[in-house]
């Protein structure tokens, strides 16, 4: 049985990812700091929560994140912009899943397939930015881009046969987004878990590093 771990298991997406994973047959760990007391803003946390965790896991999925932090919301213009908010921001969504991702590592196969993917945004692609604004949450995220695509290429040196990626799920009906739906098409939760687990399961090594929607597009950087 294929072991997997969520890390955000609470969270609207995360909890559909643990019920799908879980569904197909997989031994699935699920974490949150609600639960498990793993906060990813804190290393110490993430190194305590994970130190018990025993290998091989074949998928180790980070769906933490925040779109306000500190009740900011998106900044609509460069007048908004405050270096707290921008500097919450990077540890919540560029720092904490890099984190884990230092700490899981020890979890993955060396010599098997496995794949890691984090939960990032299209907003967060540069070369797809034409409307601006949302700086603080849009840098973080292309950092987050920039962090595992660096890591990928590392880790393919040890682990010849893992998937290191960033997943652009879509706009997911959570409370993450409820404030900013507005009319914008959304998908159910468990529908954008399928997709994204259809994707990385389609994924090959050559793949590693890259950046992906739940239709297993390339996003642009």
């Amino acid at each position: 049985m294929a072991q997997a771990l969520v890390v955000g298991a609470t969270g609207g997406i995360g909890r559909a990812l643990v019920a799908a994973l879980r569904a197909r047959g997989d031994a699935v760990t699920g974490l949150s700091r609600s639960a498990d007391g793993l906060d990813v803003n804190d290393e110490v946390s993430v190194a305590r929560v994970l130190a018990p965790l025993h290998a091989p896991f074949q998928t180790v999925i980070v769906a933490t994140g925040a779109l306000e932090i500190m009740g900011a919301a998106p900044e609509k213009s460069l007048a908004r912009l405050a270096p707290s908010v921008l500097a919450a921001q990077f540890a919540l969504n560029s720092i904490g899943p890099m984190l884990v991702l230092k700490h899981a590592l020890r979890l993955l196969p060396r010599d098997a397939p496995a794949r890691f993917a984090v939960l990032s945004a299209r907003v967060g692609s540069i070369g797809d930015n034409r409307l601006g604004g949302w700086y603080s949450y849009r840098a973080a995220k292309a950092a987050l881009n920039q962090l595992v695509h660096t890591a990928a290429i590392e880790i393919a040196r040890t682990h010849p046969q893992a998937v290191v990626v960033c997943l652009h799920p879509g706009t997911v009906a959570t409370a993450f987004t409820a404030k900013y739906l507005g009319t914008h098409p959304a998908v159910p939760p468990d529908e954008a878990a399928q997709n994204l687990l259809a994707v990385l399961d389609s994924l090959t090594p050559a793949q590693t590093g890259g950046f992906f929607d739940a239709q297993g597009r390339v996003v642009p950087w």
